[in-house]
């Protein structure tokens, strides 16, 4: 009599394993780029075990790409929403937590474009990311102090694009601007470091009242 085949019991570290590799490779490759042989050879186990943990390709894809999109926007939700901080501290957190883990995980930026661009309506309106902003703390400051005439009144988009592009663009440019500047990446991050302080002497700059 024939024995039957006994599926592997759920393994929670495999599945961690499966999870982190996946985030590497669609980090570095993108959704149409990546296969699924190359999520399980980077993970060290055989398609059949991904397979079994994650049914499909898009089903870890959105997976992974929930997962960083929500981390990358946790720094702004918390930092815009903390009561205790003025708006020249939140532009300061923000410039040094950000450079912070682009440091660490540079690919995030084009990552984070290329899938938004793709699918804008369904991840932004899963994250609610209209409602961070506008609703935040760091809005009702900006806008107190456009009424208080302490602020130039700019449209608070272009304050926020101004800040966003001064601390994530030059990671997005890397490779041009290591070329440029002859930089090896510790250099580049070196570079980058520097930033924290000099972001905030820009943004300050930004918002003065003519």
């Amino acid at each position: 009599m024939a024995s039957k085949k006994v599926a592997p019991d759920l393994d929670i570290n495999t599945e961690e394993k499966i999870k982190n590799a996946a985030r590497a490779v669609f980090h570095k490759k993108g959704f149409a780029a990546t296969r699924t042989r190359d999520i399980a050879e980077e993970a060290g186990i055989n398609l059949a075990l991904l397979n079994y943990y994650f049914r499909s390709k898009e089903k870890l894809f959105n997976l992974i790409m929930m997962e960083t999109f929500s981390g990358f926007i946790k720094s702004i939700v918390v930092i815009f929403n903390d009561e205790t901080t003025s708006l020249e501290n939140k532009v300061e957190s923000i410039a040094s937590a950000y450079i912070d883990l682009l440091i660490m995980e540079p690919q995030i930026p084009l990552f984070i474009m290329s899938e938004i661009r793709s699918h804008p309506d369904q991840l932004l309106k899963t994250i609610n990311a209209k409602n961070i902003i506008t609703n935040s703390a760091f809005a009702r400051q900006y806008q107190q102090g456009v009424k208080e005439g302490k602020i130039a009144p700019v449209n608070i988009l272009h304050f926020i694009m101004n800040l966003l592009g001064l601390t994530i663009f030059p990671f997005i440019a890397s490779p041009m601007i290591q070329v440029i500047g002859d930089l090896k990446e510790g250099q580049f991050n070196k570079l980058m470091t520097e930033r924290k302080k000099m972001i905030p002497k820009w943004a300050k700059e930004i918002l003065k009242t003519k």
